[in-house]
């Protein structure tokens, strides 16, 4: 079995592009560890989410944050249209959301459809989480394949101190603490 519970038969995915013939640039990115979060944004049959792990926060005076968002998603509709969004950390035990989020597991009734959410006036932000930010869209521009989302942090809730949910190569990590 492997790390995600599933059955393996090989080591590496049998069709994967072997190394020496895959984007140095993306390698590189690979091997950064980033934090997990949940971005979402909008009320009602409007809200939007997207799995996000090219987040930084750079404090001041206001905080700041920025983040890589996929410009074809409905985050970056939403995001574009109502100028303000919840960031969310994310722990080990939102593998699962992390990916319907991500579109890359089923989210039968749509991704909000999993758990417990209350309304903000950034955006729908998951009961269970602790720690997540309130944010105002200041600018976004091209860069690479994706849109760099500059922002002010207008509110920061804090909760406990939960491990975060990582992703390193291609996959998520738990952090011992």
């Amino acid at each position: 079995m492997g790390e995600d519970g599933g059955v393996r038969i090989h080591d590496t995915h049998p069709f994967a592009t072997p190394d020496e013939r895959r984007d140095p640039v993306r390698r590189l990115r690979g091997r950064l560890t980033a934090p997990v979060t949940l971005w979402t944004a909008g009320t009602g049959a409007a809200r939007a989410g997207l799995t996000v792990a090219s987040t930084l926060v750079a404090d001041g005076e206001p905080g700041r944050l920025l983040g890589l968002v996929d410009e074809e998603s409905d985050l970056f509709e939403a995001l574009r249209a109502g100028g303000r969004f919840a960031v969310q950390l994310l722990d080990a035990r939102h593998r699962q959301l992390a990916d319907r989020f991500g579109g890359v597991l089923p989210a039968p009734g749509g991704p909000f459809a999993t758990g417990a959410w209350r309304d903000t006036p950034y955006g729908p932000v998951l009961d269970e989480v602790g720690t997540w930010a309130g944010c105002r869209v200041d600018a976004d521009r091209e860069i690479g394949w994706s849109r760099l989302v500059e922002a002010t942090i207008d509110e920061i809730h804090l909760g406990g101190d939960a491990p975060p949910l990582l992703y390193h190569r291609g996959r998520y990590r738990g952090l011992e603490v």
